[in-house]
């Protein structure tokens, strides 16, 4: 599902530094229990090898033994982190959508009506995908090639996509039901639209038109 100097780049493949043993409080996607420290920069190692192969070479470049290589685990551990590629590349995207938020969060829109508030959230995010296009490519594959076992990991993709439009909104009080309803046709129109794009079948004026048009739907009664 991108902006300015936001976090959607191809992330550097050289290890981290150990983190230490105490237990994170950041539950995962799939609702089992938090990680432990190590654990977490384990795979965040992970995502970044991951990242950093999909920007160089998009889908096909992302092999998971050559994952597991750069990250430098073992393979098996690997796959308890994300049982195939489109586990792992549906878990990249969660990540770049939760750093274009906190990004979005710092330097937010400044329109005073909401729709325009959303139309440059949305335009932002796909200017910094438009940046990685191969990256953009993979993590779009993924998503569409996800099956139920991945369910959990693209609900979690959506409501981050569903969450930067929220946030764009602004409101103090919880969204209304056609509020919901107008997000969700916002989301769906962002993935269309990237979609058409990375296919080349929109221009970036197209798609621009096209996220602006679905944000006027907050406007609705």
């Amino acid at each position: 599902m991108p902006p300015s100097t936001t976090p959607v780049t191809a992330a550097p493949t050289t290890p981290a530094t150990p983190a230490p043993t105490t237990a994170s409080t950041t539950p995962s996607a799939t609702g089992e229990p938090p990680l432990t420290a190590r654990q977490a920069e384990r795979r965040r190692r992970i995502l970044r090898a991951a990242t950093a192969l999909a920007a160089r070479g998009g889908y096909e470049a992302v092999q998971m033994r050559e994952v597991a290589e750069s990250a430098q685990v073992a393979l098996g551990t690997l796959y308890r982190y994300f049982p195939s590629k489109v586990h792992l590349l549906v878990a990249v995207m969660l990540e770049q959508l939760q750093g274009l938020q906190e990004h979005i969060r710092r330097h937010p829109p400044t329109d005073p009506e909401p729709a325009p508030r959303v139309a440059d959230t949305l335009t932002r995010a796909f200017h910094a995908l438009q940046r990685e296009p191969l990256l953009a490519e993979a993590m779009v594959r993924a998503l569409s090639f996800a099956d139920r076992s991945v369910g959990a990991e693209v609900d979690q993709v959506s409501i981050a996509t569903g969450q930067l439009i929220l946030d764009a909104i602004g409101q103090s009080g919880p969204p209304s039901e056609s509020q919901r309803a107008a997000v969700r046709v916002i989301e769906h129109t962002w993935h269309s639209a990237l979609v058409a794009w990375l296919s080349g079948r929109a221009s970036i004026a197209e798609v621009r038109a096209d996220l602006h048009t679905a944000a006027r739907l907050l406007t609705l009664p």
